[in-house]
């Protein structure tokens, strides 16, 4: 990965056709939420099934809970467009065929010349693509279970949401005031 992409950098905003063929960046698709990013070897790899189907067994709270999430491959449309049905996601699929960003991260996975896929990483991202945590998941036991991943969302809500505890002093004055500054979605009095 490269050298710059660490916890407290912003994560580059690239832009890239997702599985219904559409235009999309980062953080369109992120917009004021966290967001887990996973940047997937793709649609040939059993580690990549397995880690997705636990990712669709956990999408239910990640949806209820504020949380987006993105799967990046190589993939063409129609291959992540089959890999995501088969594993059932919901979420965004986004390709990137011309591996754009393989080689912008410094991240070819070299021991397979025949897929040139990226190594596959999972970061969490704060709002603002600010990364929270990168996860290096070339042997699977480096990638987040489900455990990691409630837990860094925990930590990162508690970091950016001011109203994460409602007793916290000022929250109750801001709310009957009407200035909703303080309380998602944090918009101010007009």
């Amino acid at each position: 990965m490269r050298a710059d992409i660490v916890p407290g950098a912003k994560f580059p905003d690239y832009e890239l056709t997702d599985h219904a063929k559409t235009r999309r960046k980062l953080s369109e698709l992120q917009g004021a939420d966290p967001m887990i990013l996973v940047l997937s070897r793709g649609h040939y790899c059993p580690k990549e099934a397995q880690q997705h189907h636990e990712l669709v067994g956990l999408y239910p709270k990640i949806r209820n809970a504020y949380t987006k999430i993105v799967t990046i491959s190589t993939d063409n449309i129609l291959e992540a467009n089959e890999f995501r049905d088969s594993v059932g996601a919901e979420w965004p699929f986004l390709t990137d065929p011309r591996r754009i960003i393989q080689k912008d991260l410094d991240i070819q996975e070299y021991t397979d010349p025949h897929h040139d896929p990226m190594i596959p990483h999972t970061l969490v991202l704060e709002p603002g693509l600010v990364v929270y945590k990168i996860y290096n998941g070339y042997w699977f036991w480096g990638r987040p279970s489900a455990q990691d991943l409630w837990q860094d969302l925990r930590e990162v809500f508690q970091k950016v949401r001011p109203d994460w505890d409602l007793s916290k002093p000022g929250l109750r004055e801001n709310w009957e005031s009407g200035d909703h500054s303080l309380h998602y979605p944090y918009k101010a009095k007009s």
